[in-house]
C-alpha cells in the first residue's frame, strides 16, 4: 500500500520519486527505474544487497540507524541523507519512509526519494500556500467562473465573522450591503471577460449585519489560468485599510483646511470656510456660531452671556435641509444644549450615537439639529488666545457610522486653527472701525450751507489694500458768498496717512479762512507736509507704508457774484467742466509739483463757469485702476458726465458704475459740483473817491438799496459799519473806495481799497478819541474779516437777514 501525493508538482509524487523497498533487514528488496536514473544503479546490482553497504559512506551509517531507529518508532520518517552515486559521488536527497505490511504480515519499508533541492523548493511552496490561507492577515479569496466562492482564508474570517468554510458556494459579495456587492461583482466579473488583473482598486465595504460600520479594502484581483490559457477563477487579495484611509483624510482635511480657512480677515467669511470645510469630509450638517461681540469685532466677555449669531452653515446636498437659522440670524441655544455646555465650560463634548428620544428631551428642544435622520454629534469650542470665541456643531445623518475620538480630535485641531483666523479677523475689524471712526471724524459729514454751488460727494474705501487711505474732500464758504472746493490724496495708506489727511484738512480750513488765493494754500501745505515728514525722520519713524512722502491737492475757489473760478493744484489729477450744453472738457490746469517736494512754485488759473456747470473734482483712485489705462478712464469720466441737467447724486453714481470695480483697490474721493450765481439785484455796488464826503454818501447809497430791498430794519447798522470802513479807507489807505452790497443768505456788505495795510482790532481807552471803529464793527456784525488781492484789501461783514443787532 502506499500514500499518493496531494500534488502533481509533490516531488514524492510516484511519478516522480525514486521509489526502494527495503525488508526488515535493510535488504533492498524494490527499486524503480527513477532510482536507477537519479543514482546510477540498476535494479540488477542493488536488490538483494543491504541498501547500507550499497548507498551509504561509512561516515554517514550513524544518522542512518538513528533514521532508521526513528522510523520505527514512529512508523515513518522523513529527512535528508547523503546516498552514493554508482560513480562514488554523494547525492543529497530528501527520503521519505513509511512501513509497509503485507498479508503474510512480512513488514517492509517503502523509501521515496528526490533531489533535496527539490524537496526544498516544495516545501516553501507548500509553506507559502499554507501562510496565505491560515496566517497571512491580508484578505484571500478564489472565485470561480460562475461567481461562487470556492475558498478563503482565515484573514477573510476574521474580517467577516463568518467561518472560512461557509463561505463555499455562496454567491460572491453574498456578505455585503447590495450596493458594495454590486461594485465587487461587477469587478470579479470584469477580470473573468477580460483574463486582465486590477491591481489595486479601494472600495468601501458594509456588512449586512453591521451596516453602520463602513470599511475600506484595498482589492487586487488576477485571474486564474490552466496551461492553456483558460481562465479557471479569479483570485482576489483583499487588505482592511480603514484606520489608513482615514488617517489620509484626516491629513488631507487639515490640509485643505489649512489653504481653503482664513483666507480673508473678515469673521463672516472665516466662520463660511470652516464650516464648508467641514462637509461633507467629515460632517453631513456643520455650523459655526459666534459670540455676538465677536461679530462686531469686540472681544467677548468672560461670562460668555449673550445671543450667538449663526455665520456659517453647510450641509450635504443642495437639496438637504439646512440648519433652522439661516447665516447671520441669532440664535439662542438651551441651558442644557451641548452647545451652551461647550460654550460654558470651553470643553467639546462627543455623542456619538444620539438616541431617537434624545432631541425631545427637556431642555435640548433648542439644539438646532439639522433635520430628520441625525445619529451624531460634536460640538467643539472656538477658543483663540486664551478667550472662548464660539461654538462649531457637526452633525451626521446621511453616512452612517457614529462620530469616533479620532474626529473629535481632528475637529479640535480644526477648530482651533479656525479660531485662530476669526479672532484674527476680528481684531482687524476692531482695528478697521476704530480707524474707519477716526477717518469718518476727519471727512465732512455735511454739506455747509451756501448759495455757489449745489455738491455730490462720494467716498468709497478701497476694499482689496490694506489700512486706511489718505483721501479728502471739502466744501468751503468763503467771505463775500464765494466757496473753496478740495480734493486732496495723501500718499501711502494706514493711520498715519488718515491722521496726516486730518492735519492738512485742518491746514486748509485754516488758510481758506485767510481768504488767500489757491496757488498760495498750496505753497502753505507744501510747507506743512515738509514739516510732517522732517518730524517723522526725527522720529525716527520710517515704516514701509506709513512715512509720509507727499500728497497731491487741487483747490478752488468759486464767485457766484463773478462766475469766476480760481483754481491750482498739486501734482494732482485736472478736474473735469462740464457746460450747460453737456460738453464735457478736462481743464488744462498746471499740473504744479505733488505737496512735499518743496520749493517749486505753483500756478493758478482763472476761468469763468456759465450758471449750471459742472465742476468735478476726483483723486487717482477714480482714474487708476489697473483694468484700463488712463486715457481711456478719463474718457469714460468725460462721458458720464455729459449730462449736466441731471440729479447731481444720479450723476455721482453714474461716474462710480462707469469706472469703479466692485472692490476697488485704491481710496476714491468724488466731488461734483452745479455753479449757481446770484442774480444781478441782490448785488450793488459802487466806487467812491478818496474824500471826507464819500463816508456819508456810503450811508446814502446803503440806505436807499436796504430800503429796495425791504431791509429797513438793518439800515441803522449797516450805515454805522460802512460809515466806520469807508473813513478807515480815507484816513490810511489813500485811494478810492470800492463799496459793495450783496444780498443772500446774510447781507454781506465790503470796502474794498488798493492798499495791503491790514487792520486791526484794538480796545481803546477811556481818554482815546478814536480807535473803536473796528470794535464797534465787529459787535454789529456777525462775522467779519480781510482778505487780500493782488490789487488790494477787502474788508467784509455779514449780518443775518433775520433781524438787527441793535
Amino acid at each position: 500500500m502506499t500514500e499518493r501525493s496531494e500534488s502533481h508538482d509533490d516531488p514524492f509524487a510516484l511519478h516522480l520519486a525514486a521509489l526502494a523497498v527495503l525488508d526488515d533487514g535493510g535488504v533492498v528488496v524494490g527499486w524503480n527505474r527513477r532510482a536507477q536514473d537519479l543514482l546510477g544503479h540498476p535494479a540488477a546490482a542493488v536488490i538483494g544487497r543491504p541498501a547500507a553497504g550499497v548507498l551509504l559512506e561509512p561516515r554517514d551509517l550513524p544518522a542512518a540507524r538513528e533514521a532508521a531507529a526513528s522510523c520505527r518508532r514512529a512508523d515513518g520518517w522523513f529527512g535528508v541523507l547523503k546516498v552514493r552515486h554508482r560513480d562514488g559521488r554523494l547525492v543529497e536527497l530528501g527520503l521519505r519512509a513509511h512501513p509497509v505490511s503485507r498479508d503474510d504480515r512480512i513488514r517492509e519499508w517503502l523509501l521515496a526519494g528526490a533531489p533535496a533541492v527539490d524537496v526544498l523548493e516544495w516545501q516553501r511552496d507548500r509553506a507559502v500556500l499554507d501562510g496565505l490561507y491560515r496566517r497571512c492577515p491580508i484578505g484571500l479569496v478564489v472565485h470561480g467562473t460562475d461567481l461562487r466562492l470556492l475558498r478563503v482564508n482565515r484573514a477573510i474570517e476574521r474580517f467577516t465573522g463568518v467561518p472560512a468554510a461557509d463561505f463555499r458556494g455562496l454567491a460572491t459579495g453574498c456578505f455585503l450591503l447590495p450596493d458594495d456587492a454590486r461594485r465587487a461583482v461587477d469587478r470579479v466579473r470584469q477580470v473573468i471577460e477580460t483574463g486582465r488583473p486590477m491591481v489595486y482598486s479601494e472600495q468601501f465595504v458594509r456588512l449586512q449585519w453591521d451596516p453602520a460600520q463602513e470599511r475600506v479594502a484595498m482589492v487586487s484581483s488576477f485571474p486564474m489560468k490552466d496551461p492553456s490559457g483558460r481562465v479557471l477563477g479569479v483570485a482576489e487579495m483583499i487588505e482592511d485599510i480603514t484606520e489608513r484611509h482615514r488617517a489620509q483624510r484626516r491629513l488631507a482635511l487639515l490640509d485643505q483646511a489649512g489653504s481653503r480657512i482664513g483666507t480673508t480677515l473678515d469673521v463672516a467669511e472665516t466662520a463660511r470656510e470652516l464650516a464648508e470645510v467641514m462637509v461633507p469630509h467629515l460632517a453631513d450638517h456643520a455650523s459655526v456660531d459666534l459670540l455676538q461681540p465677536v461679530t462686531h469685532g469686540e472681544e467677548p466677555t468672560r461670562a460668555l452671556s449673550g445671543p450667538l449669531v449663526r455665520l456659517g452653515a453647510s450641509a450635504v446636498g443642495a437639496q438637504r435641509p439646512g440648519p433652522p437659522h439661516p447665516q447671520g440670524e441669532p440664535v439662542q441655544f438651551g441651558p442644557d444644549t451641548p452647545q451652551a455646555k461647550c460654550l460654558a465650560e470651553g470643553r467639546p463634548v462627543l455623542e456619538p450615537v444620539l438616541p431617537p428620544d434624545w432631541f425631545s428631551t427637556a431642555g435640548r428642544q433648542g439644539t438646532h439639529a439639522p433635520g430628520l435622520g441625525v445619529h451624531s454629534l460634536i460640538v467643539v469650542p472656538l477658543a483663540a488666545r486664551g478667550l472662548v470665541l464660539g461654538v462649531m456643531t457637526l452633525w451626521r445623518s446621511l453616512r452612517p457610522d457614529p462620530f469616533e475620538a479620532d474626529d473629535l480630535t481632528l475637529a479640535q485641531e480644526l477648530a482651533s486653527r479656525a479660531a485662530v483666523a476669526v479672532d484674527n479677523a476680528r481684531r482687524f475689524t476692531q482695528q478697521q472701525q476704530t480707524a474707519f471712526t477716526l477717518q469718518s471724524s476727519l471727512l465732512p459729514r455735511s454739506v455747509p450751507d451756501q448759495s455757489a454751488v449745489e455738491v455730490a460727494l462720494r467716498y468709497l474705501p478701497a476694499s482689496a489694500a490694506p489700512g486706511l487711505g489718505g483721501d479728502w474732500f471739502d466744501v468751503i464758504p468763503l467771505s463775500g458768498t464765494r466757496v473753496a472746493l478740495v480734493v486732496g490724496d495723501v500718499v501711502g495708506r494706514g493711520i498715519h496717512a488718515a491722521a496726516t489727511m486730518g492735519r492738512l484738512r485742518t491746514a486748509v480750513h485754516t488758510l481758506a479762512s485767510l481768504d488767500l488765493e489757491p496757488d498760495e494754500v498750496l505753497s502753505r501745505l507744501d510747507d506743512l507736509v515738509n514739516l510732517l515728514a522732517a518730524e517723522q525722520e526725527a522720529a525716527g519713524e520710517r515704516p514701509v507704508g506709513e512715512q509720509v512722502v507727499g500728497a497731491t491737492c487741487l483747490y478752488a475757489v468759486y464767485d457766484p457774484v463773478s462766475g469766476c473760478c480760481s483754481l491750482a493744484r498739486a501734482g494732482h489729477p485736472p478736474p473735469v467742466v462740464t457746460a450747460p450744453d453737456g460738453q464735457a472738457t478736462l481743464l488744462d490746469l498746471p499740473a504744479g509739483p505733488p505737496l512735499g517736494l518743496g520749493g517749486l512754485p505753483f500756478e493758478a488759473r482763472e476761468i469763468d463757469l456759465v450758471e449750471g456747470s459742472l465742476l468735478c473734482l476726483y483723486t487717482n483712485g477714480v482714474i487708476g485702476e489697473r483694468h484700463m489705462d488712463a486715457d481711456t478712464a478719463l474718457a469714460k469720466l468725460c462721458a458720464a458726465l455729459t449730462r449736466p441737467a441731471d440729479a447731481l447724486e444720479r450723476t455721482g453714481q453714474a461716474v462710480v458704475d462707469s469706472l469703479v470695480p466692485s472692490r476697488p483697490s485704491d481710496d476714491i474721493a468724488l466731488l461734483i459740483a452745479r455753479t449757481h450765481m446770484l442774480p444781478p439785484d441782490d448785488v450793488a455796488s459802487w466806487s467812491l473817491p478818496p474824500e471826507p464826503a464819500s463816508a456819508a454818501r456810503a450811508r446814502e447809497l446803503t440806505t436807499a438799496k436796504l430800503t429796495e430791498w425791504g431791509l429797513e430794519h438793518l439800515a441803522f447798522t449797516t450805515e454805522l459799519i460802512v460809515s466806520e470802513l469807508v473813513t478807515n479807507v480815507y484816513r490810511y489807505a489813500g485811494g478810492a473806495a470800492t463799496l459793495r452790497l450783496i444780498r443772500e443768505r446774510s447781507l454781506v456788505c465790503e470796502v474794498s481799497d488798493t492798499s495791503h495795510t491790514s487792520p486791526h482790532l484794538r480796545r481803546a481807552r477811556s481818554t482815546d478819541e478814536g480807535g473803536r471803529g473796528l470794535f464797534l464793527v465787529a459787535q454789529m456784525a456777525e462775522r467779519w474779516g480781510t482778505r487780500y488781492t493782488r490789487e488790494g484789501k477787502t474788508v467784509w461783514t455779514e449780518q443775518p437777514l433775520a433781524d438787527s443787532l441793535v
